[in-house]
């Protein structure tokens, strides 16, 4: 395997991981790297952190469902992760007679376990592939090397793929394509919850206290992963049993004490932390703030019928979880990055950089080049937004869009009576999916906000030709909100996707017209084919060169700061990474001290009956008030703890990931980042970056004395 990117060093500071910066390849650790983990306390061996051929630590890692990690905790396939992470298969198990997600589950026998559409992938082993992918775009322009590159990855992982065993190959671009591995993962499909704290402890805390310290969260979910009798991967059977990993991850509930060593492994999902000037720009100004806008709209109209309704709650709840998330993330990260002056800091060592390029043909035009390209994007980078966050952002809107494929097929004469009975088959199915989802009274406001502020926000040149100019001679003057609230009343009262009847006549003898005249077609389609026919290779075209921009340009970081010493790690891209740092207490600002734990002293504070955010379980407030914490009870404070923090350097993907002492043991599992920090993906802070991780204690505390399922504690390794 090649090793040479892994230790190049950036003398600019800009570019050197200081502190507890990186995320790093547990596979291609340098002996630097591990001197310095060895340094700040750990104890394993590099071979107990990743080995092909032994088992290690890695082999206890997991990608848990889309986007998040997970950890074997015991020799029976148990796997503990974030809430939030396992919020969408509690939901879909969840009815309003058994409502799991409200309040709460533990299978007491294996029996009991409930079946999801989960799955998760274990990395079996990395292989190095730089120089196939180079030979197989090997003197192509930057256009065609994109093009054959799927091609070629292809190639490379069909060698590997043994469906039989569930194997299978991903191949990641490594420091902006300058150097391509191929991670190996075996997929397991029989995933079943296990258990869940009830939301009121799973959340706890809710949107007020997101990307916050101090937090008080039970933030983690229970599944186990089942295999055939000999250990292969299958689809659902009550004939498979419980996986027995490579290895599992004992729990300790020692304790620990502020700067005892930390480390996390876990699928980061990604960073940009090279990103340039000329990003930082356009995000801070334009993508960032449209995001927040359009999300911040949202989010109010759900929450006004989740807060009226259980059944809507339900209803809503994971796709709500999903874009409270990041709303609060961006609106942080623009305000983190203005207040630490990022784009400043970014632009003298891009001046440094052109001193160094000024004679060098190869690099001496990219920060030209990237100006010239932003310059050219930036006019309709908001619009963008407002299709993503705006148009999309309404259910009706995006199910209506989905439906402009189907307008191809009745507009083409060459279509097949079978190939469209398959289309109108699918748009069906999918429009079942739309409808258990869908919330009439939040949707149909949501749609009248998006069409006003896009009437508002983005330039009257990239409006839908005819779309404003018809909907003010029907209902009147686009400067009055009512007008728009008229016309979303009338799209949702005459549209034939919420109305059984026109659809099922629809269905029946479907026609490209009968699809133009419905009312929710006629305005997504009006923007969504705006934006493909007229903005959408600009913006590919935008993508395109940043990413030849990029590449170039890591390419001169490189040769510029040769020197093999120090500390550089590629850009998180969700594969598998390893961060280490120490147990941490922290000064945000003047005055200001926040410790490394907090107990159930705090969130007894923070409760109050019957709220939407600090609820909690009478049961859970009783036992806390007694002060009933048995085993779990942390000697330092003689309380139980229930969250604390550590300078580890992580991003999204990494919910669930496992928090790891200096022996290999679980302390707890990462959940969030601290609201200060919030610039992480673009700028790592030295002082004050903090991940936020729920204890392994109070994990085990609402699993035993909460949940009563001592059958599950009785499954793992506990190190006293």
């Amino acid at each position: 395997m090649k090793k040479f990117f892994i230790a190049l060093v950036f003398s600019i500071s800009l570019f050197r991981a200081h502190a507890d910066e990186g995320m790093w390849l547990p596979m291609l650790l340098g002996q630097q790297v591990y001197n310095d983990m060895v340094k700040k306390g750990l104890k394993l061996t590099k071979e107990q952190l990743y080995s092909i051929n032994k088992s290690s630590l890695k082999d206890a890692i997991l990608i848990f469902g889309g986007g998040c990690t997970g950890e074997i905790v015991s020799d029976q396939g148990l796997i503990f992760t974030n809430h939030h992470c396992g919020y969408g298969a509690i939901a879909g198990a969840s009815s309003v007679e058994h409502n799991y997600l409200q309040d709460g589950f533990y299978a007491y026998s294996k029996d009991q376990e409930i079946k999801s559409q989960l799955t998760v992938q274990f990395l079996d082993r990395i292989v190095d592939v730089t120089a196939e992918v180079e030979e197989g775009v090997k003197g192509l322009a930057w256009a065609d090397r994109v093009k054959k590159l799927p091609d070629v990855y292809k190639a490379i992982t069909d060698k590997v793929a043994d469906k039989e065993n569930g194997l299978s190959g991903r191949i990641y671009s490594m420091f902006k394509g300058n150097q391509y591995i191929m991670y190996v993962y075996k997929v397991y499909r029989d995933i079943r919850l296990v258990g869940a704290p009830p939301e009121s402890v799973g959340k706890f805390g809710g949107d007020t206290d997101n990307w916050e310290w101090p937090r008080h969260t039970g933030d983690f979910s229970i599944f186990r992963v089942y295999a055939t009798k000999d250990g292969k991967p299958a689809d659902y059977s009550k004939d498979n049993v419980p996986l027995k990993p490579k290895h599992f991850l004992p729990v300790s509930i020692k304790g620990f004490k502020d700067g005892d060593f930390a480390m996390i492994y876990g699928y980061p999902g990604g960073t940009n932390r090279y990103e340039t000037s000329y990003g930082i720009k356009l995000k801070n100004e334009i993508e960032n703030p449209s995001l927040v806008n359009l999300r911040d709209m949202r989010l109010k109209y759900m929450y006004n019928e989740m807060i009226k309704d259980p059944a809507v709650k339900l209803k809503l709840a994971s796709n709500y979880a999903g874009i409270a998330n990041y709303w609060k993330f961006f609106d942080g990260e623009t305000k983190q990055l203005i207040k630490f002056k990022t784009f400043e800091e970014k632009q003298k060592y891009e001046q440094n950089f052109a001193a160094w390029a000024k004679g060098k043909p190869e690099f001496e035009n990219i920060l030209a080049d990237y100006a010239k390209n932003y310059q050219e994007w930036t006019p309709y980078s908001k619009m963008r937004q407002y299709i993503n966050e705006g148009i999309n952002g309404s259910p009706l809107a995006a199910f209506a869009g989905s439906l402009i494929s189907l307008e191809d097929k009745l507009l083409k004469p060459a279509t097949s009576a079978a190939d469209l009975k398959k289309a109108m088959d699918a748009a069906t199915a999918n429009r079942k999916g739309f409808l258990e989802g869908e919330d009439l009274v939040s949707d149909e406001k949501i749609l009248a906000s998006v069409a006003m502020m896009y009437y508002n926000d983005i330039d009257k040149n990239q409006h839908p030709v005819g779309f404003y100019e018809t909907l003010k001679s029907v209902y009147g003057d686009l400067k009055d909100e009512a007008t728009f609230r008229k016309w979303a009343r009338d799209v949702f009262s005459k549209t034939m996707i919420l109305d059984e009847s026109k659809w099922n006549a629809f269905t029946a003898s479907p026609t490209a017209a009968g699809l133009q005249e419905d009312p929710a077609f006629a305005f997504a389609s009006a923007f969504m084919k705006n934006y493909t026919t007229k903005y959408s290779p600009l913006y590919q075209a935008f993508v395109s060169k940043n990413n030849e921009l990029g590449r170039a340009y890591m390419k001169g970081i490189m040769q510029k700061d040769p020197v093999a010493a120090s500390k550089m790690y590629p850009d998180a891209n969700f594969s598998m990474r390893v961060s280490y740092g120490n147990v941490k207490s922290y000064r945000p600002r003047d005055a200001v001290f926040y410790d490394y734990v907090t107990t159930s002293k705090g969130i007894l504070e923070k409760y109050v009956a019957g709220d939407y955010e600090f609820d909690l379980p009478a049961k859970q407030v009783e036992l806390l008030k007694k002060k009933d914490f048995g085993q779990y009870i942390d000697k330092r404070t003689n309380d139980l703890v229930i969250g604390f923090i550590t300078t580890n350097d992580i991003t999204g993907g990494n919910s669930g990931s496992p928090v790891i002492d200096a022996n290999g043991n679980l302390l707890g599992l990462a959940f969030d980042g601290n609201y200060e920090a919030l610039s992480h993906k673009i700028a790592f802070d030295k002082d004050l970056n903090r991940t936020i991780c729920v204890d392994v204690r109070y994990v085990l505390w609402c699993i035993d004395k909460l949940g009563g399922a001592k059958n599950l504690i009785n499954e793992l390794k506990l190190v006293k």
